[in-house]
């Protein structure tokens, strides 16, 4: 960057281009720049080294150093200065694991795809992800005990203004409840959105109610609240002023016997105002059958924060799963269909387009919320999201699975042989059936006309009947369905 600024005439910003180019060994940009740099260029504002009296030959000269030095120099300096960065990082992350952690997503809490991530890799650690709270939230993550709380200012609409209102509100102590809560933050920067994010986020679970009843009165509570304000500014009284504290929480709003929302809803809300899930994913029951399937997550189509690059590459084959969340039908010049998908999966999204030949084939999975793998072949950019061109939709309930039946040997399984069809009678679907003797450490596929469906229903009569331990799903592979191979 120094050498280009001196001796080219080189801006600051230009000289960062170079250097860019150079540590990602674009070729074209850096002939180009080769051109700038010992020509100079007019119209956009280079002098170039021969203008500053600088020989053509020594110009080309320093400039074909220049290349030489980036192929390894750049690498090597940042591998020294990285090795370091890890040394202290790893240090950090095994002896103060929660600490960490909770930096980590401090650091992004802007980014919902990397938080959810974080999130993830938390809870593969242990750590526990406690939910947004009033009475115990700061602006950003912390540390409480060995757990992680969720940060107010990490849900939409909460800025520092709103954080520093509620700190200073329960200054007098915490917040009991939402008429409480509402009493005390009366005046203060805050707004009836404010609160409804608040609530829809989980950070007025401990105030006395569900999320449901606060949605239901919180309103009617404001506007009583601000009625009340008003009325003590300008001097007026009210019955109020007239009774005791017990006879006035007969004139509060009460809250409905209307219960709480449906786990669905309650992920919905979080995600609309969190950008993530924090009391669970619609996908979790579903983890092992994702991971077992996949062989790229959506994060791995983000580029990273060093290189610039993702992790995919472009052109490469893989299967992602997840969720449908968003679908957009295009029309192509000749009128026919085609779509773009947003795939959710536990870790973050990715954009899927899917060509009209495709989206013929595979139209029927194509449904907001299908729970879907898709495989197909990566559309990669510089330093944005790299894409995934739709080849093969599959669904979640197609991908293959074994109902594994363990006896505890051959007589005993002969023994209630009869027994065991009569309850496989009851359930119809694809997933197989095999029997375990385990003394004779032999197994048996059922036929395909013993095939059952792998539910909560079935596997729940089957474990009731043999045991916890001796009936599990195995999930199986879908490379095959998918033809990867």
């Amino acid at each position: 960057m120094q050498i280009v600024r001196e001796l080219g005439g080189y801006t600051l910003g230009r000289s960062d281009l170079v250097r860019r180019a150079m540590s990602k060994k674009k070729a074209a940009v850096m002939e180009k720049e080769r051109r700038n740099f010992v020509y100079g260029n007019p119209e956009e504002g280079v002098p170039g080294c021969i203008a500053n009296g600088i020989d053509e030959k020594v110009a080309n000269k320093i400039y074909d150093e220049m290349i030489d030095f980036a192929k390894y120099a750049f690498n090597k300096s940042h591998a020294a200065a990285y090795a370091v960065v890890s040394y202290q990082t790893a240090y950090l992350k095994y002896y103060y694991p929660v600490e960490f952690m909770a930096a980590l997503m401090t650091s992004c809490i802007e980014n919902p795809s990397k938080v959810s991530e974080y999130i993830m890799n938390c809870r593969q650690m242990g750590i526990e992800i406690l939910p947004p709270d009033v009475n115990k939230s700061i602006g950003y993550f912390s540390v409480e005990g060995s757990s992680i709380r969720y940060g107010l200012t990490a849900i939409k609409g909460i800025g520092k203004p709103v954080m520093e209102a509620i700190e200073e509100a329960r200054k007098d102590g915490p917040f009991l409840s939402l008429q409480d809560f509402l009493e005390r933050i009366s005046g203060r920067d805050i707004n009836k959105r404010n609160v409804e994010n608040l609530i829809k986020s989980g950070a007025l679970d401990g105030l006395g109610g569900t999320r449901r009843q606060f949605m239901m009165i919180y309103l009617q509570v404001m506007e009583d609240v601000s009625r009340e304000h008003k009325n003590s500014i300008t001097g007026q009284m009210s019955l109020f002023d007239l009774v005791g504290e017990e006879e006035k929480k007969v004139f509060q709003v009460q809250l409905p016997n209307v219960g709480e929302y449906t786990k669905e809803m309650k992920l919905a809300f979080e995600k609309e105002v969190l950008g993530v899930y924090i009391s669970g994913h619609p996908l979790e029951e579903y983890e092992e059958r994702w991971r077992k399937n996949i062989t790229a997550t959506t994060a791995d189509f983000q580029p990273d924060e060093d290189t610039g690059f993702p992790h995919v590459r472009d052109g490469e084959k893989v299967i992602c799963g997840g969720m449908i969340t968003d679908k957009t039908i295009k029309y192509t010049k000749t009128n026919k269909v085609m779509a773009f998908l947003t795939l959710e999966d536990l870790v973050g999204t990715v954009e899927v387009v899917v060509f009209p030949r495709d989206y013929e084939r595979n139209m029927g999975l194509i449904e907001a919320d299908a729970k879907v793998f898709i495989r197909g072949r990566v559309s990669a950019e510089d330093e944005k999201a790299s894409k995934l061109i739709c080849e093969k939709i599959i669904s979640f309930d197609d991908s293959p699975r074994e109902v594994w039946i363990q006896f505890q040997d051959k007589a005993s399984y002969e023994r209630q042989v009869h027994g065991l069809y009569e309850n496989l009678k009851e359930s119809d679907g694809k997933d197989q059936v095999v029997i375990y003797l385990r003394r004779e450490k032999a197994l048996k596929r059922l036929p395909a006309s013993r095939s059952v469906s792998a539910d909560e229903a079935l596997l729940g009569r089957l474990r009731a009947l043999y045991g916890e331990e001796n009936v599990k799903v195995v999930e199986k592979s879908i490379e095959n369905l998918a033809g990867m191979n």
